[in-house]
């Protein structure tokens, strides 16, 4: 297998089959509550030998998949903006899009429009990862106006301001999602 100096899902195709596999089976895992689904992908990869920097990738999701479900606990599955932001401040922006997504694909108005703006959001970080600023502010700019239309629908389970600074400014410290402090 060839090297690679640095883990990149957009022109390595080992890369994104690991980044794809491993969100795959960490969607299970939420629904199972447990990590066996994610433990088998990444099984599949490193029977495989791969490249350091793949390794170590692998190794950094497994225990930030073990973190989420350590802040999910016995919480309710609910409402999709219950869970995100624990996904989300576990730096997993592209587990986010990927979670969010079927929950968008269901909605209708502006629950979709609402929920496509996270998705972009995390879009957005997913590029400031790779130093991809451009994509970034494409993506996140248009991801704006629906989080300012719909920040009392997000208040509950995040003060969207951070996340609205963060974006415009493209900061590539990701903001935590946090509820407000009240």
């Amino acid at each position: 297998m060839s090297e690679i100096d640095r883990f990149d899902p957009f022109n390595n195709r080992l890369c994104r089959n690991v980044r794809n596999a491993l969100s795959e089976g960490f969607k299970e895992a939420l629904e199972d509550r447990a990590l066996k689904p994610v433990h088998r992908m990444a099984g599949f990869f490193l029977n495989g030998d791969p490249p350091p920097v793949v390794r170590e990738y692998i190794d950094q999701r497994l225990a930030a998949y073990e973190g989420v479900l350590a802040d999910l606990g016995d919480h309710p599955a609910d409402d999709p903006l219950d869970i995100a932001p624990l996904i989300w401040n576990h730096r997993l922006f592209f587990e986010t899009h990927e979670y969010l997504e079927p929950f968008w694909m269901a909605a209708e108005g502006d629950e979709k429009r609402l929920l496509q703006a996270l998705i972009r959001a995390a879009g957005a970080y997913v590029h400031l990862e790779q130093g991809n600023r451009s994509a970034a502010r494409r993506i996140g700019t248009k991801a704006l106006d629906a989080i300012e239309q719909y920040r009392q629908r997000l208040r509950p389970h995040f003060d969207p301001q951070l996340l609205l600074d963060k974006l415009r400014s493209l900061d590539p410290d990701p903001p935590r999602l946090q509820p407000p402090v009240c």
